[in-house]
């Protein structure tokens, strides 16, 4: 594929990022100083590939938060795909997974990531069931999920919380992406598209001690020592 400026042109603050290919894979970089290493999407190796040999199988908490207990493999829409990681642990687990990326640049990652994982012995089978579309899950939520052809039992929602100037310096990573997207602040726009188009329950990935997001209160909460989700259930997914 071919890169040029126009996957990051629109994006707040994206004038000092670019795409390039090293050692190919497709990178996303700016200045090192700010944003740190080029950013690239590896589900074969690196961080995926020891979560998916060592991260604790369906007793994660992400897992758990999604219905992936015992007798019961839904399939989810991953609203927010980011650089796919919770869709490849989701995928991993044996989920059929739908990630929905807007940035043009994230989502040319996320392409060029699956590519490459799909000529590996042991991602290969785990990319297959990951199906990448690029759209605005806030406002077109129901028609991607209809013509990608997932069952939207599950809905996994991760939306940018607004940085607080006096809190700790966020990663650089996590800079990287507030530069692209800006703060999610239609969230609760997105999570009420969720609960229209899932079909059994929501999950909204959240910092633990940032407040839900402003809508109708989770019926359950499951918490981890630095996030917890949401959980905004329709019915059973055993029903």
């Amino acid at each position: 594929m071919d890169t040029d400026a126009s996957l990051c042109d629109g994006a707040p603050g994206s004038g000092e990022l670019a795409l390039r290919w090293e050692a190919g894979a497709l990178v996303l970089a700016g200045d090192p100083a700010r944003y740190g290493k080029p950013l690239k999407v590896d589900f074969a190796e690196g961080r995926a590939a020891h979560r998916r040999r060592f991260g604790g199988g369906r007793g994660q908490l992400i897992a758990r938060a999604c219905g992936l207990a015992a007798g019961a493999t839904p399939s989810v829409i991953d609203a927010t795909a980011g650089l796919g990681r919770d869709a490849f642990v989701l995928a991993s687990l044996g989920a059929e997974v739908l990630l929905i990326e807007r940035i043009a640049a994230i989502h040319a990652l996320l392409e060029d990531g699956l590519a490459r994982a799909a000529r590996d012995p042991e991602a290969a089978p785990i990319v297959a069931r990951m199906h990448l579309t690029r759209g605005d899950a806030t406002r077109e939520l129901a028609s991607l999920v209809v013509n990608s052809g997932v069952l939207p039992q599950v809905i996994h929602l991760d939306p940018m919380f607004p940085h607080r100037e006096k809190s700790a310096l966020v990663k650089k990573e996590m800079r990287l992406f507030r530069e692209l997207a800006g703060d999610d602040g239609d969230a609760p726009r997105l999570l009420e598209a969720a609960l229209d188009v899932a079909t059994h329950r929501v999950v909204v990935k959240r910092a633990r001690k940032a407040p839900p997001i402003e809508g109708p209160a989770p019926h359950h909460v499951i918490e981890g020592k630095t996030s917890r989700y949401d959980l905004y259930v329709h019915r059973s997914l055993k029903s």
